[in-house]
Parts: C-alpha cells; structure tokens; sequence
C-alpha cells in the first residue's frame, strides 16, 4: 500500500506539472512551458490509495457515466477539504481561485471548470489503479532484495 502511495505523489505531481504547464504556459504562448505543483500535493495524489482504490473495487461494475459523477464529486470534495484544511494550517491556500482570477472559481479551493476534468482523471486512473496493484509484489520483491 505504502509504495503505491509514493507511486500515486509522484505521479500526481509529475501530472500536475505538466498539467500546468499546458493550460497555463500555452495560453500565453509561453514556449517555456513552466509548470508548477505544491509539496503539500504530494500526500494529497498518494491518498488515492486509501480513497480512490476502495471505491473504484467497490463501483467498478457501474456505468462508465455514473463513475465519472463520483469520481468528480469525489476529487473536487477532496480538493475542498484539502484546500481549507492547508489554508488554516498555514494561512493560505496555496492554489487559491479567486485570488489567481480564476473564471469559474466557486470559492479559494474549487472551480467549477474542474468538475469534468476530475470525471476524466477518475476514469483514467482505473487502469493504472488495477496495473499498480498487480505489479506491487514484483515492486516490493525488488525492494526488499535490492534490485
């Protein structure tokens, strides 16, 4: 479970990144292709093991749909709540929508424009979710033999 978690922070952050980088440089035709994410995301992507896992086992069989609503619903609930909580741990939200300008900002932690973007990364994540559980004993053997 616990390297599936860092496998989850790493590549929430490797997407973020990128993510950024395209939706934030291209628009200004900024051919740098800056992209930026939060050492806070880290333990926010790798929690998608404790979240995402057990829901997607429980709803795998529902309409394609119907799992994109709850996986949206999901995401932007958990963006809320980790947008708020860092924000009165430090004083402020790092990503912050209404302070950046954002359009379709419904509060500091969540936009509305969003809401599709997190079906379809919900969606995605179904086969690296099924792929990382199967390959985890092949990752915990390397580990604990070293290579």
């Amino acid at each position: 479970m616990w390297i599936r978690f860092v496998l989850y922070g790493v590549g929430g952050w490797c997407g973020e990144v990128l993510f950024t980088a395209l939706t934030e440089s291209l628009p200004r035709r900024d051919w740098r292709l800056t992209g930026t994410t939060y050492l806070w995301m880290f333990p926010i992507y790798g929690s998608l093991v404790f979240f995402y896992e057990p829901i997607h086992d429980a709803i795998r069989l529902w309409p394609w749909w119907s799992r994109m609503v709850l996986y949206a619903l999901g995401f932007t609930a958990v963006e809320l709540v980790s947008g708020w909580l860092i924000a009165r741990f430090s004083g402020h939200c790092p990503w912050d929508y209404v302070e950046a300008g954002k359009r379709f900002a419904i509060n500091p932690y969540i936009r509305w424009d969003f809401f599709p973007v997190w079906a379809v990364i919900g969606l995605a994540l179904e086969p690296v979710h099924d792929s990382l559980v199967r390959l985890t004993p092949s990752i915990e053997s390397a580990l604990l033999l070293g290579g």
